[in-house]
């Protein structure tokens, strides 16, 4: 069975939020689809481990923030790596709030749901959520998942439903591809961050890079990343 086919399945990148016991909580999702139009129902597919996922069990609710092209990739940093239980991901993260629950200000649209059904699977939940509330934020365009991965060059967290292996990455097409291949002098490998997947690709060879540079997707350390 190949299941390098499900890669070519079409997918968004979303922040889903939900009201925690004390804070705000919020994770990066892209298993999204509307389910009908009338009344207007969306299916949200969340791990058993998500901090989100809780919430959403305890509330009845939740609301999707549709990131775009323009959006901080910093948003995706910090609510797609870190989890809720130990920090208040919002606090660096600007947002409105409708219906009590936080919205992505730098999102392109947003949708507020009230669960309505769910179904089980071994790791996760997929949410059923009638839309109570939505509308647009701005006219940009909303980023896809094959824009995070080729462009952003960010990866799958291993709680998403999409996540694959890294033993199933093309690794030497991608070795060969310019656009996503390590610059450093060594001309030994690429240089990856071993917690999202993002591939450095600076003018500066990665040895020279001050013990000061974090990964511009998950802000973790130089120390994190591993040539390959």
């Amino acid at each position: 069975m190949n299941k390098k086919v499900l890669r070519n399945l079409s997918y968004g990148v979303y922040a889903v939020s939900a009201l925690g016991e004390n804070r705000m909580s919020g994770c990066i999702a892209n298993s999204i689809m509307q389910i009908t139009s009338s009344p207007a129902t969306l299916a949200v597919s969340m791990n058993h481990d998500n901090y989100t996922h809780g919430c959403i069990e305890k509330s009845g609710m939740f609301a999707v923030s549709i990131l775009s092209e323009k959006t901080d990739p910093n948003i995706i940093s910090q609510l797609g790596f870190q989890s809720s239980r130990d920090v208040d991901k919002f606090m660096n993260v600007p947002f409105i709030t409708k219906h009590n629950i936080a919205v992505v200000d730098d999102a392109c649209g947003y949708l507020v749901c009230k669960v309505i059904d769910k179904m089980e699977t071994n790791t996760h939940t997929v949410f059923l959520g009638k839309i109570i509330d939505c509308d647009m934020l701005n006219q940009e365009t909303p980023m896809t998942y094959a824009y995070y991965h080729n462009i952003i060059k960010g990866k799958s967290p291993k709680n998403a439903p999409t996540y694959q292996p890294e033993d199933l990455d093309t690794v030497d097409s991608a070795s060969s591809d310019s656009s996503i291949t390590s610059s450093n002098s060594s001309g030994n490998g690429k240089w990856v961050c071993s917690i999202c997947g993002y591939v450095y690709d600076g003018d500066i060879p990665f040895e020279e890079l001050p013990d000061t540079f974090v990964c511009p997707i998950c802000k973790q350390g130089k120390d994190k990343f591993k040539q390959r």
